[in-house]
């Protein structure tokens, strides 16, 4: 396999590649890819390729001698290990995006981050492997599930309340841009965990449904707890 990194010309390639007919629309696109890859090399426990790459291609995969498949594999894999050696480096990845519409003012990062979940989904239980470093952990997550607007829907199915919408475009519009850190702080949590480090803290922490400690009435996770302050 080439140990090159991809380049531009490579990334466009692998684009096109998971659109052949041979993978029959089945395949996820980049962006999917991407996102499921992060969490798949951040979390607690390995994933084979051979648990993942049929989620990324679907049934196309089965036709591994055809060139279009065998070419897919091997740009994927080296898609893998950059981002792997990124993430380790601690560089800061470029999240692939796709507009939402030709006048490209806005972005999906919602099947960015949710991607990230699934992937997330397929190392065990997060939540379970975390131990007591659980509640952490689902702070880390928040502004995945903010992107991906599961925060938001458990709000609402909870009767709790929610940002103005003019908060929450605010709050959504600075979890986009610090989307590369939260993809980091979350690798950083499990290389922590897998290396015995812990997070230390200056301060007592405050439970997610605690009144906020800045005496403003509302619940932490919805003032100094929310995901804008989180990272």
């Amino acid at each position: 396999m080439n140990p090159n990194p991809l380049n531009e010309s490579d990334l466009d390639r692998l684009e096109q590649l998971l659109d052949a007919d041979v993978f029959a629309g089945e395949s996820m696109r980049l962006d999917e890819i991407q996102g499921m890859l992060c969490a798949i090399i951040s979390g607690p426990v390995p994933v084979a390729p051979s648990v993942w790459l049929p989620e990324a291609l679907g049934k196309g995969l089965e036709s591994g001698n055809d060139p279009a498949v065998l070419e897919t594999l091997e740009l994927l894999m080296r898609f893998n290990n950059d981002l792997a050696s990124a993430l380790l480096a601690e560089e800061t990845i470029a999240p692939v995006l796709y507009p939402l519409d030709e006048s490209c003012e806005q972005y999906d990062y919602l099947a960015w981050a949710d991607s990230y979940i699934f992937g997330a989904g397929m190392g065990g239980d997060w939540f379970e492997l975390a131990g007591k470093h659980a509640e952490d952990l689902s702070e880390l997550l928040e502004p995945m599930f903010m992107l991906n607007g599961m925060l938001k829907e458990d709000a609402e199915k909870s009767g709790e309340r929610w940002f103005s919408p003019t908060e929450e475009a605010r709050l959504v519009a600075d979890i986009q841009e610090n989307l590369p850190l939260v993809v980091q702080s979350l690798y950083n949590f499990w290389r922590n965990k897998r290396s015995g480090g812990t997070v230390k803290r200056e301060d007592p922490k405050s439970g997610r449904n605690d009144p906020c400690p800045c005496g403003s009435g509302r619940k932490f996770k919805q003032c100094c707890g929310r995901p804008d302050k989180l990272n």
